[in-house]
């Protein structure tokens, strides 16, 4: 079935000519080709009578070749933000209308070859803010001046300006994706990382663009600057890109984050104060497999979302589309992101809607699958603030080509035909009546990728930046910290978990201490990574894992499971629940945190990370807390110490830090004091420490910190350094009269392949500890491979060592059994120190190894193992290539 050709104006009949009667055949015709599920273009197409009153902004570009097969430059990952599609420029006319003249008004600074992208207006309409790239020399790094920077254009004056005015500072990051805020600072994606290369300092290394979690560009996270370009700042914290700010209606921050941590690897929205403060989890955790649903499946493709924008409604709309691979096109969807924080999983206000929070903006067939989309695909789509439900897009129809070249969309072409290049046009969408009027094409070989309209907009309310005094106690800012406030880590998705529930285990007469499973909270931080100019770490340097992290400290975790203690600012960082042993009993968490100075962050506690159906992280209001508080105020919480004495509601690591300010700081060792029983009993307190003095080896963390914690205090542990020393250490116990050697546990003396002779022998339980160079691999030591890796059982033969080899099975031609090796399972695994119950069963009361090494040093390898057991876990000292 085909529809009529649409009533096009005049001055679009030239334009469509310019593309080729069979370009503009193809196109249209397409749209009916596939049934009813398609654009309905709507006819007469008369000027926009509201769009007609506003300028219209627009990036225009060069179509570049989608179907050549060089998809580095033509269609970019959405996850790589350096590159450019060259010859993109900043156009402006006055009316909203194909008749109106065009400008250019960037040519003169990208000469053509440069780029332009990232648009958005002021809250007046009299200004654009944009991203611009000058000419790059093709044979230039990406990452190279000129960079990507910040330029405004101003409508009524027709001024163009770059926001920062030095060449120097402009070029000391890649600066993208602009918004302007309500009080007249612009938000910005940049790869600058002020405040985390001042911290790089701190722990005594050098400023650098740390890359994003894939080691492939510099991770972008978000900044403020005032309207000049001066006092710019950081404001998030991610390890990966923070893209696409915009402000919501309550003054907030949106954006879209790629969490790429762990298992992770998704653009999710988040919210947070413009300052930083408050950043959470606001959707789609869990909301990826809802894109375009294969023929005869039940499951959606994976999409991404992009470039959220509020609307006046609250909603959200935002681009869906998968990373790459739809040549810059996807969907439009809204989001009811203040009722939901996942497609069907309402927030607790909203409690008992069933969903879906996404709703798609168009009726057709747009795909967000590689190949031809019926319902032809959207790259830009800007939210019209004048009461109806109208958007303006950038809009291409389906287009498939044949030998011939373009040939209409009919069905069994979709089924047979790659796509053709793609004619994005700008057009006015009313998502009422699923019609669309074209505004204006694309000349022939360009096309238009960002577009708005220059309107005003009622101004949301301005959140200022806290400051301290005001907001937060000073010291605080003096110390370079923030807090974090957890109600209990039993409290699991607002279910409580604790053993007989968390009024028992709080109650010393009901649960001792020995009985808790939760004991310590780890602070852990992200070690962020070099580019490869800067140094060059070869990949053997990680070890098991393909990451690096540090300690930043530990906490006791009271008796409800509740912790509130002091975090370093301004960096990532994840938390651990750890066991009695100081080993972790939680999942590994693969969200980065943050706190900004002074911030005292709240959450109610923990969250499943296997749950059926999946439990979204990290958003307020998803869960009533299960941990009740305090009974009354003024009484101490049940059979405990009456010095303690609580307020209602209050948890008790709230009561403790408020009546002992010294217990919010973290330590570097693992000590637990138990102050609750009453009467006290020593018995109940114990601490791994590295200044113990059975720990001898040396300590992986600065001595200042052994006995005060600051917030540049980092345990940074790599294997050489201390964890080899532990197997090479000296065990012996010697007769103080004869000097006779009674007793010797040193590991590397019964774990060694020679003897103290010298002389060839079978390590101790198929595990050889030494610090030679591994035969499996030379640029790691023996031990570490033994360890961590399975090895082949071995023998004594004759003097020397071989593989032992039993029959397998028969080899077919000679009917006879094969010889295989036998395989030895690791001791230990990467997975963490519960996980490697092969090593540290030896060392338990009344075990092979009892009393071998001591708690403080069994303490070193159980958090090295926790972290992942890297090589190393600082770029520094890693070896390079």
């Amino acid at each position: 079935m085909n529809i009529p050709l649409p009533t096009i104006p005049l001055s679009e009949r030239r334009v469509r000519r310019l593309l080729g009667a069979a370009c503009a055949l193809s196109a249209l015709l397409a749209l009916g080709a596939c049934g009813g599920n398609n654009v309905d273009i709507a006819s007469g197409q008369s000027p926009d009578p509201v769009a007609l009153n506003f300028a219209i902004v627009y990036v225009k570009r060069p179509a570049p070749d989608f179907t050549s097969g060089t998809t580095t430059q033509v269609d970019p990952d959405a996850r790589e933000l350096l590159p450019v599609l060259p010859g993109g420029d900043l156009y402006v006319r006055a009316r909203a209308d194909s008749t109106a003249p065009e400008k250019n008004i960037t040519g003169g600074v990208t000469g053509g070859t440069g780029d332009v992208r990232d648009l958005s207006t002021s809250y007046d309409g009299k200004k654009v803010v944009f991203a611009l790239r000058k000419h790059i020399d093709p044979n230039a790094k990406l990452k190279d001046p000129p960079t990507w920077g910040i330029w405004e254009y101003n409508i009524e004056t027709d001024t163009l300006r770059r926001i920062i005015t030095s060449d120097t500072t402009a070029d000391a990051g890649q600066d993208v994706a602009p918004h302007y805020l309500p009080d007249g600072r612009i938000i910005f994606s940049s790869t600058r990382q002020r405040q985390s290369k001042a911290i790089l300092l701190d722990e005594g290394k050098p400023q650098f663009d740390a890359q994003d979690e894939n080691r492939n560009e510099p991770a972008f996270v978000l900044h403020v600057m005032d309207a000049d370009g001066t006092n710019i700042h950081q404001v998030s914290f991610n390890q990966n890109h923070d893209l696409d700010p915009s402000v919501l209606p309550d003054g907030r921050i949106v954006f879209t984050r790629w969490d790429n941590t762990g298992g992770n690897d998704a653009f999710t929205l988040y919210t947070m104060n413009p300052d930083g403060s408050d950043l959470e989890l606001l959707y789609g955790k869990y909301s990826h497999d809802t894109g375009t649903v294969p023929a005869g499946g039940t499951v959606g493709s994976t999409i991404e979302f992009m470039k959220p924008r509020s609307r006046p409604d609250g909603k959200i709309v935002s681009l869906i589309r998968p990373y790459n691979g739809t040549q810059l096109g996807g969907d439009m969807i809204t989001i009811d992101a203040n009722g939901f924080v996942d497609n069907m999983h309402p927030t607790l206000a909203n409690a008992g809607a069933a969903g879906p929070a996404q709703h798609r903006l168009t009726n057709t067939d747009v795909r967000t699958t590689n190949g031809p989309s019926p319902g032809g695909r959207f790259s830009s789509v800007f939210p019209l603030q004048d009461g109806t439900n109208r958007f303006l897009v950038s809009w291409s129809p389906c287009r498939v080509r044949d030998v011939t070249g373009d040939v209409p969309c009919t069905s069994s072409n979709i089924a047979t035909l790659p796509e053709s290049q793609p004619i994005y046009g700008v057009w006015v969408y009313n998502a009422d009546d699923f019609t669309q009027q074209p505004i204006f094409a694309p000349q022939d070989g360009f096309m238009y990728t960002d577009v708005v309209l220059a309107q005003a907009v009622p101004l949301p309310p301005v959140i200022l930046d806290r400051v301290p005094t005001v907001n937060y106690d000073p010291t605080l800012a003096a110390e370079a910290v923030g807090i974090i406030n957890i109600g209990s880590v039993y409290d699991i998705d607002g279910t409580d978990t604790a053993p007989m529930g968390i009024a028992s285990v709080r109650d010393p007469a009901q649960t001792t201490a020995d009985q808790r499973p939760a004991r310590f909270l780890r602070i852990e931080k992200a070690v962020s990574l070099p580019d490869r100019d800067v140094r060059d770490i070869n990949n053997d340097a990680f070890g098991t894992t393909n990451f690096m992290r540090e300690i930043v400290g530990y906490a006791p975790i009271e008796p409800d499971g509740s912790v509130r203690v002091k975090i370093p600012a301004n960096i990532a960082f994840a938390l651990t629940v750890l066991d009695k042993n100081g080993r972790r009993i939680s999942p590994r968490h693969n969200n980065w945190l943050q706190v900004t100075v002074g911030e005292e962050l709240k959450c109610n506690g923990c969250h499943r990370t296997n749950s059926v159906p999946p439990q979204p992280h990290g958003r307020s209001g998803l869960y009533n807390a299960a941990n009740p508080g305090a009974p009354t105020t003024g009484a101490p919480f049940p059979n405990t110490d009456p010095a303690l004495f609580a307020n209602q509601g209050e948890t008790m690591a709230e009561t403790r830090t408020r009546l002992n300010s010294a217990a919010l700081s973290p330590s570097v060792n693992v000590i637990y004091n138990d102050v609750w029983t009453t009467p006290a009993n020593p018995a109940n307190d114990f601490a791994y420490l590295y200044n113990d003095a059975t720990f001898t080896t040396p300590a992986p963390t600065r001595i200042d910190c052994i006995t005060v914690w600051q917030s540049t205090c980092r345990i940074t542990i790599n294997y050489l350094q201390h964890i080899q020393p532990l197997w090479d250490k000296l065990r012996q116990t010697v007769d103080p009269v004869t000097g006779t050697v009674l007793t010797d546990h040193t590991c590397t003396t019964c774990h060694n392949n020679r003897d103290a002779a010298a002389a060839v022998q079978l390590p101790a339980g198929q595990l050889e500890l030494t610090s030679g160079p591994s035969n499996d691999n030379n640029l790691q030591v023996t031990s570490y491979r033994e360890l961590l890796f399975p090895d082949n059982e071995q023998e004594l033969n004759m003097g020397a060592l071989q593989d032992r080899l039993v029959p397998g099975p028969i080899d077919p031609t000679t009917g006879l059994p094969t010889l295989v090796p036998v395989t030895v399972t690791p001791s230990m695994s990467a997975a963490g120190a519960n996980a490697s119950n092969r090593f540290f069963s030896r060392f338990v009361a009344g075990a092979s190894h009892d009393g071998y090494m001591s708690a403080a040093e069994l303490r070193l390898v159980s958090e090295w193992l926790d972290l992942g057991a890297q090589y190393y876990n600082d770029p520094f000292v890693a070896p390079v290539n």
